[in-house]
């Protein structure tokens, strides 16, 4: 009976534990068949997303950059070929060397590397995974990479590559304007959310127009589909958009023109501009010395960046918008245009000259010492008289000056597609407070200095040529430095407002221009171009960059040949021609190049000849290309 008790209790219990045990195991079945429910059928979109991105990679493919021209279609910026040499760091091993180190010294027999080089490819491979290519050299020639092919069995993880690179066929000449492209800074990475800027050696635009349209030059991302192993090796490729190729840009710049005002300067630091005044195009844009932009494509070396940055001439700076000159006597034409415009002047009235002028409690005096006698308007342009500028300035007023400089264009950028223009300065009432930052009035003095483009008056080149078109012209002429952008044209300057000059007063202000190359005693008259129709008007001018003193005046002004480099004074000349139906505008400045009659005039003339030899009614633009590609002196100023 005792026994039968116990038999049935242990029953009982087994009983029970092994309900509980189904019942644990059929609700952790449950649990499972629901957990597997819910990620094969509920969850089975989302998870087979999931496994596919881990399978398929989306890669970015770099788009083909727009090409940069010249009105005429001539290349200023083009893709070519790149042979470069990549390694693969796991590739290497496998093959039988131990290192990264080791695979470059094989490479090393073929080909040069340097060690600034061997280090980056060094570092490169400790970041990146080993499967991933690093650039080991470009722009190889076809020598060296007709050698790295030929030994290529014998070359452990080395790959042999043709990409793009970026070259500039023109060079030096065109550098300033076209720019050049570089790699891509961390503040560029920041301010632009565009994925290509994260691609290892992609590179954008740096100066000029490059860096200006950028955007519209780059183009838009490709991608490519492709799988890839567990440890993110590609298999294969599934997919490919190649994405939109950057639109070309075609300049208003002539490049033949280009080069040869730039040839004008012949090593001399300076600029020019040359200007179509019935369409506003901007012919030629010259800052000298230039630089080779093709320097900057693979990274420029410490070496070669020294010498342009140690250079005393400036050669980085485009002195064409940047640079900032006192105008010296080429802003007499203002100066007398606000006298005319005023109606406080008639132009036949006579100011004599004695050599100089007294104001206040100094005196003001002209650069030719003797003096030029009795002066009117059209003579005192001519003669490039400095005491009759000193009378009409002080009769006028710097208010009068300043608004006529602004109708002209100057004191205010220009707005072409270059980066860095300045606006240069024109001073009135409020200059001293507002700009100058000097608690003090304006002063009569200072509107004596000015009225011969002096004093705090500081012009650009760019500036002097579009003045120099708005009086040949009468209108509103604006300069243009892009003629299409892709397909699509840009406005010319064609339809320009009238600047609402009386024509008599313009007809004065050309007559006068007119004498100062093509009559005696002009100040320019070995600058009169020589040819069957070909003329030109113009004005010299010369900055100083010193203060002569009483001192110096008296014992005899020391000339600029006899003085240090940058203490000698600017060279200037702005011209227009020809004279009876003006197409062109000139300007041109010789850094610390003495006389403006000596040193610009003759370098203007032959720049204004070469132009009109070159007339559009010979050469016509083409119109926007699209697809890119691969590919002994009768006068002389002193102080003027």
């Amino acid at each position: 009976m005792v026994r039968d008790a116990r038999d049935s209790a242990r029953a009982a219990t087994f009983t029970r534990r092994a309900a509980m045990l189904s019942i644990g195991t059929m609700g952790l079945f449950s649990t499972v068949v629901w957990r597997l429910y819910g990620l094969q059928v509920e969850q089975a979109e989302e998870f087979g997303i999931l496994a596919e991105e881990n399978r398929v990679n989306l890669r970015l493919l770099v788009p083909q950059r727009g090409l940069i021209l010249d009105r005429f279609g001539k290349e200023l910026a083009t893709n070519i070929q790149n042979f470069r040499v990549l390694l693969v760091p796991e590739d290497a091993r496998n093959q039988g060397v131990q290192n990264v180190e080791e695979a470059l010294n094989v490479l090393g027999e073929i080909v040069e590397i340097s060690d600034y080089r061997r280090r980056r490819v060094l570092r490169d491979a400790g970041r990146n995974r080993p499967f991933v290519p690093i650039t080991v050299k470009e722009n190889l020639d076809w020598d060296e990479f007709a050698r790295v092919n030929v030994n290529l069995p014998d070359l452990p993880g080395i790959i042999p590559d043709v990409g793009q690179s970026r070259f500039y066929p023109a060079g030096v000449h065109v550098a300033h304007v076209v720019g050049h492209v570089g790699a891509v800074t961390v503040a560029e990475q920041n301010n632009d959310d565009d994925p290509l800027l994260r691609l290892p050696d992609f590179r954008i635009g740096k100066l000029g127009v490059e860096r200006r349209l950028e955007r519209q030059l780059r183009g838009s991302v490709g991608t490519a589909r492709v799988e890839v192993n567990a440890v993110g090796r590609v298999i294969r490729e599934l997919a490919r958009n190649e994405g939109t190729p950057g639109d070309n840009v075609n300049l208003t710049i002539d490049q033949e023109l280009q080069e040869f005002t730039a040839a004008q300067f012949d090593g001399e630091s300076g600029a020019a501009a040359v200007m179509d005044i019935v369409t506003g195009d901007v012919l030629a844009l010259v800052s000298e010395p230039g630089f080779d932009p093709n320097l900057f494509t693979f990274g420029i070396s410490h070496e070669d960046w020294a010498v342009l940055r140690d250079n005393p001439l400036n050669p980085m700076v485009n002195k064409s918008v940047a640079g900032q000159y006192p105008p010296g006597s080429t802003f007499k034409m203002v100066t007398a245009m606000a006298a005319l415009e005023s109606g406080l002047i008639d132009p036949r009235e006579t100011v004599t000259c004695t050599g100089a002028y007294h104001y206040g409690d100094r005196d003001y005096h002209c650069w030719r010492r003797q003096g030029h006698g009795a002066m009117n308007m059209r003579n005192a342009i001519k003669n490039s008289c400095d005491i009759y500028f000193y009378d009409i300035a002080r009769r006028i007023g710097i208010e009068r000056i300043a608004q006529m400089s602004n109708r002209l264009g100057l004191g205010q950028v220009a707005g072409i597609a270059l980066p860095g223009e300045r606006r240069g300065s024109v001073p009135d009432e409020n200059y001293r407070r507002t700009r100058a930052a000097e608690d003090r009035p304006w002063v009569g003095g200072e509107t004596l200095i000015t009225g011969i483009g002096q004093a705090t008056l500081l012009t650009t080149p760019l500036q002097l040529a579009l003045m120099t078109a708005r009086l040949a012209t009468g209108n509103e002429v604006s300069p243009r430095l892009v003629r299409s952008i892709g397909a699509e044209l840009q406005e010319d300057a064609t339809d320009t407002p009238s600047l609402s000059i009386d024509p008599a007063h313009l007809a004065i202000i050309h007559d006068g221009m007119n004498a100062v190359v093509n009559e005696l005693g002009g100040t320019a008259t070995r600058s009169a171009p020589v040819g069957d129709g070909i003329s030109m008007a113009g004005k010299t001018g010369t900055a100083q960059v010193r203060r002569i003193s009483a001192e110096e005046r008296a014992a005899g002004i020391r000339r600029n040949e006899d003085l240090p480099w940058r203490l000698r004074d600017h060279a200037l000349f702005v011209g227009f021609g020809p004279v009876e139906a003006p197409r062109y505008a000139v300007s041109v400045v010789v850094e610390h190049g003495g006389s403006g009659s000596r040193a610009a005039g003759p370098r203007a003339r032959e720049i204004m000849q070469f132009a009109q030899m070159r007339d559009p009614a010979r050469r016509a633009p083409i119109g926007p290309v699209s697809g890119p590609g691969i590919s002994d002196i009768s006068g002389d100023e002193g102080q003027g």
